[in-house]
């Protein structure tokens, strides 16, 4: 993944923080970024279809949907790109049709994130229960460390609907408030503007079919199909495409094969937000470090899971280390709907759940 030390780019102090805490906008094409507090409206850009967010390092613009077109440019990670269209052309990813159409050219969808820009979230006051979820509402944040002299160090971009644990709120200069976010696996606190974090109201994760025995839930994950299915008794009540393990070519580096495991599994952990990766504390935009995986449901011993996915949107295709990605409103319905039943107050959830089969 490249090198994962630190990247030092001088502290920052109260004022500086509040300033650069937001997020940063690019043209379609790999250009010098626009200042980080740059506000925009849908106005401002022509009335675009949507916002896609860059999520690899470049993706190439072609000047056809298509990979056999020319490549007329390219565009790098956490680009914004002005969408005019989508356009669903088949190609050699036959589960993934879906191009964009940009100004001067087409992506392919599979490496972006399409977002929305609300940073207008009205802050909280208090903490209920010493603590409250919050869903990222920009396409990133910029979060921070706070060292003993009250500066402040970058480190991780918080991305749109990745899902947080605020534990703090604090002041900012010119009364802005900004939250104290806990990132459960390091156990450090770092900070980002309030007005970028949407609280999660508890309404939003109430249980879902509580009525039905746990015994009559049941999920189905296919690996050949790359589909998820969940039953109640013999109806089948939701059906998505997913992204499963990558097959393996050899030992990985932590000794864990990429391939979902087949077998019969039940949720035994569910947590609505997990840090995944290598858990280094590093701003190098490039290290792999996927802070507030939202809607985590572990399944396997090795880490193995159902969550949601803010890095690709290229369901139907094996995409993972392992786990199962959904798209994060499918892995949120998935998360109110199986057991063990999660309180939204919960850091963790425990319990013998819904059973789980994968199978080809």
């Amino acid at each position: 993944m490249g090198d994962h030390r630190k990247t030092s780019v001088g502290n920052l102090n109260r004022r500086e923080f509040l300033h650069l805490g937001g997020i940063a906008l690019g043209s379609i094409f790999a250009s010098p970024w626009i200042n980080s507090t740059t506000e925009w409206s849908v106005e401002d850009l022509g009335s675009p279809e949507l916002i896609a967010r860059v999520t690899i390092r470049e993706i190439n613009i072609y000047s056809e949907p298509s990979f056999k077109s020319q490549r007329v440019g390219r565009a790098e990670r956490d680009q914004l790109l002005w969408v005019l269209n989508r356009v669903h052309q088949p190609s050699s990813w036959q589960r993934n049709p879906r191009w964009y159409q940009l100004v001067d050219g087409y992506v392919h969808s599979a490496y972006t994130q399409v977002v929305e820009n609300r940073a207008d979230n009205t802050p909280l006051t208090t903490l209920p229960d010493e603590r409250q979820l919050g869903e990222i509402t920009v396409p990133y944040a910029q979060s921070y460390r706070r060292d003993r002299r009250g500066r402040y160090d970058p480190l991780y971009r918080l991305y749109y609907q990745s899902v947080h644990w605020i534990t703090r709120i604090e002041q900012g200069l010119g009364e802005q408030p900004i939250y104290g976010i806990w990132d459960e696996r390091l156990r450090i606190v770092h900070y980002v503007p309030a007005k970028y974090v949407r609280p999660i109201n508890q309404v939003e994760i109430v249980p879902i079919s509580a009525d039905v025995p746990a015994e009559e839930k049941r999920i189905a994950v296919l690996l050949n199909d790359q589909k998820l299915r969940a039953f109640e008794g013999g109806q089948l009540v939701y059906e998505t495409e997913i992204s499963t393990g990558m097959t393996s070519r050899g030992p990985s580096p932590n000794g864990i094969p990429t391939d979902t495991p087949e077998g019969h599994f039940r949720i035994q952990v569910k947590m609505p937000s997990r840090h995944m990766g290598d858990g280094r504390l590093t701003s190098y935009l490039h290290a792999y470090e996927l802070p507030g995986v939202p809607w985590v449901s572990f399944f396997h011993s090795a880490g193995i899971a159902l969550h949601g996915t803010y890095w690709h949107d290229n369901f139907g295709h094996r995409m993972s280390h392992g786990c199962v990605n959904m798209r994060n409103e499918d892995a949120k319905w998935i998360y109110r709907w199986s057991m063990p039943t999660a309180l939204h107050n919960e850091w963790r959830c425990l319990g013998s759940g819904t059973r789980i089969r994968v199978v080809e």
